[in-house]
């Protein structure tokens, strides 16, 4: 079964907007998140209300980010008989979700996010991770590839090591281009992202570890021992424990934790 969008309104390509039509892929996506009537439930990106309705029905104190105006007389012509339901009109992109947590109800975020700023608002969401119980978002299948990937693997790099830094990646499913209106070009997926309660790994000085992640897969065919020439250190001198003739891609996050830490020991 297909839930049809609204004809009326034409997807526009500077947000990015394919929106979600398929019924089957609708209810798998809430199973996945399964609300429950006391979340403190955040969607970003409703679009046509496709995930909208059925998250209502089961968490009817719902709050929704969406950036184009002309969605909204749509959204509240819907969903406007659920008195907990309420849209902020904005750019999630520059949107302090920290006033919409307490420490009583730590967010609950989902999201079909656009392809062309999955990747920053990622970023933009993980700096609220202390208040942020769970995240599921529908990407392009490549960014949850990256997401959750391995050491060893093509899809590894700075997106992989930072996000499971702070969180638990799991890809749960592929959704492919038929399931949308209009089809985007690429296969998309679901990803859940689950903040740690406790770091399994601590970086002493976290933006100089962004900076050695960031600045060791800016190169990644090169060894680490040369990309990093940058930082102008004496690795000899310094007992990194780590083979600096392997590529970025080959060090787990622990690694790079480990070898930040022995680079920068303190604050």
């Amino acid at each position: 079964m297909k839930r049809g969008p609204n004809l009326q309104h034409q997807a526009k390509k500077r947000f990015g907007q394919n929106f979600l039509q398929d019924q089957g892929v609708i209810n798998a996506i809430v199973r996945a998140v399964h609300p429950q009537e006391g979340d403190n439930l955040v969607e970003i990106g409703p679009g046509q209300g496709a995930i909208t309705g059925l998250l209502l029905e089961h968490c009817p104190n719902l709050q929704v980010i969406e950036l184009d105006k002309d969605l909204i007389p749509g959204l509240l012509a819907q969903f406007a008989k659920f008195r907990g339901f309420k849209i902020h009109q904005t750019d999630a992109l520059n949107f302090d979700f920290s006033s919409l947590s307490s420490v009583e109800h730590p967010l609950r975020i989902v999201g079909n996010l656009p392809y062309n700023i999955s990747t920053p608002l990622i970023f933009h969401l993980l700096s609220f991770r202390e208040q942020v119980r769970d995240m599921h978002f529908m990407l392009q299948k490549e960014v949850v590839e990256r997401l959750a990937a391995s050491p060893g693997e093509k899809n590894y790099g700075r997106l992989s090591i930072m996000a499971q830094y702070f969180c638990q990646v799991e890809n749960l499913f592929e959704v492919p281009p038929e399931c949308f209106i209009p089809a985007p070009k690429v296969d998309s997926a679901i990803v859940r992202l689950v903040p740690h309660k406790e770091l399994p790994v601590k970086a002493h000085n976290m933006a100089r570890f962004e900076t050695l992640v960031k600045t060791a897969f800016a190169q990644r065919r090169k060894t680490l021992r040369n990309s990093l020439k940058s930082f102008e250190i004496d690795f000899a001198s310094i007992d990194v424990k780590i083979d600096l003739a392997q590529r970025a891609e080959n060090l787990s996050l622990e690694q790079y934790v480990n070898l930040s830490n022995a680079l920068w020991p303190e604050e």
